[in-house]
């Protein structure tokens, strides 16, 4: 969400998006290393670089990005694999007719929501976490 709010300014560094997104930044390398391979984010060398999206927030569905880290979008098994069970297992048909109706309607969801639906108001020129500091207190004269 980090990258979606801070979508057409500067590239922003790993640290940030951690601390924005209260993640561990080993964790975090390894989803960006795939949404990279993807070519869903680009990462840019060197002092001023960082990641940043290759597209509009709103151009990045969540299904996009679900399926990519997780896999299918429901917990039951992609739609072929339950449409599968519907026509070989008759004693089972209406379970799995059901979970197929989740996955479809989770996909529907997902499909129609971007990164820029959840990601909320744009920042033009945000400090990074990283450089946020506490005031300071008064001195006392």
């Amino acid at each position: 969400m980090t990258l979606g709010r801070r979508y057409g300014t500067a590239t922003v560094k790993i640290r940030d998006i951690a601390i924005d997104s209260d993640l561990p930044e080993k964790f975090l390398e390894l989803i960006l290393l795939e949404l990279k391979n993807a070519r869903i984010v680009e990462s840019v060398r060197g002092a001023k670089g960082g990641y940043r999206l290759r597209r509009a927030p709103a151009e990045i569905k969540l299904s996009e990005i679900i399926r990519l880290i997780d896999g299918p979008l429901a917990p039951f098994g992609d739609a072929d694999q339950l449409r599968g069970l519907i026509t070989t297992d008759p004693d089972h048909r209406a379970l799995y007719s059901v979970f197929l109706e989740v996955r479809d309607a989770a996909a529907k969801i997902l499909d129609s929501t971007s990164v820029a639906d959840i990601a909320g108001p744009p920042q033009k020129h945000p400090k990074p976490p990283s450089a946020r500091t506490s005031p300071r207190p008064k001195k006392k004269s």
